[in-house]
């Protein structure tokens, strides 16, 4: 691996009003690398993505992707950024009025201007890799399995060859068999294609199976970040809480009365 990091993030602050989501986030994500965070919800995980897609800005702090400091960059420096990243959203976000083709081509065309034909032939080509066939692709989403579903979502994050992904609740809704046919694509994109894989997770079978390296956000910090054949014993309580599922521990889940 390079030893410059695909995405660096240093002291990251993020805040609505007066609720601190991001509290100071230090991570490196190397080339080939992935890196998978988990968290219970509204801890803080999906607001990280969308600092460094560029969804939302950072507070404070420094996003750099390749050695270029995105944080607050202009727009249209933006979008040459984001030509690298591939996006798998966690409800697959797929446009009903569409066929899955368009779908899966639906960058291609209106970021990269390829003309339709082509866009076609590229869609049926990356609905393949991803076990579906040709004839899928004049589907309807609305024809889809929740699992068909998100197999196109992950066929339109690959097929513009993004050097980065994100990954947002890959698994979730899934049966726990087709859960595990999506975990092994995002292990074939990132170790195939060399494509370095950020995802975010409360899905701890999921987080073992595609993370090199696995984080927990609590509270806006990355209070741990280790090898992810480590999380079991990472030594930290609030991580063995999390791992274990576990309703007592120094986790206190905020209960309306």
């Amino acid at each position: 691996m390079s030893s410059a990091p695909k995405i660096h993030l240093k002291d990251v602050r993020k805040a609505f009003g007066d609720k601190q989501v991001l509290n100071g986030i230090d991570l490196d994500v190397a080339p080939a690398e992935s890196v998978v965070i988990i968290g219970g919800s509204g801890t803080g995980k999906s607001v990280l993505l969308k600092c460094i897609l560029g969804i939302l800005n950072a507070d404070s702090g420094v996003v750099d992707v390749d050695g270029t400091d995105v944080t607050h960059i202009p727009a249209s420096t933006r979008g040459e950024v984001n030509k690298k990243f591939g996006m798998l959203f966690q409800g697959a976000a797929l446009f009903d009025s569409l066929p899955v083709w368009e779908n899966v081509a639906f960058g291609l065309m209106q970021g990269e201007r390829m003309p339709r034909k082509q866009a076609k032939e590229r869609a049926i080509e990356t609905l393949a890799k991803v076990g579906l066939a040709a004839s899928v692709g004049d589907l309807s989403p609305s024809e889809l399995s929740g699992g068909m579903q998100k197999r196109v979502g992950l066929a339109r994050a690959i097929a513009g060859n993004p050097e980065i992904i994100f990954f947002d609740e890959p698994t979730t809704g899934l049966d726990p068999i087709m859960a595990d046919v999506i975990n092994d694509l995002i292990i074939a994109c990132v170790r195939d294609k060399g494509i370095t894989a950020l995802s975010i997770t409360h899905d701890m079978h999921s987080a073992r199976k595609i993370g090199d390296r696995i984080g927990m956000i609590y509270e806006g910090r990355l209070i741990w970040v280790g090898d992810a054949k480590t999380v079991d014993r990472s030594g930290n309580e609030y991580v063995d809480q999390f791992v274990n599922g576990r309703a007592e521990g120094p986790i206190k889940m905020q209960l309306r009365r």
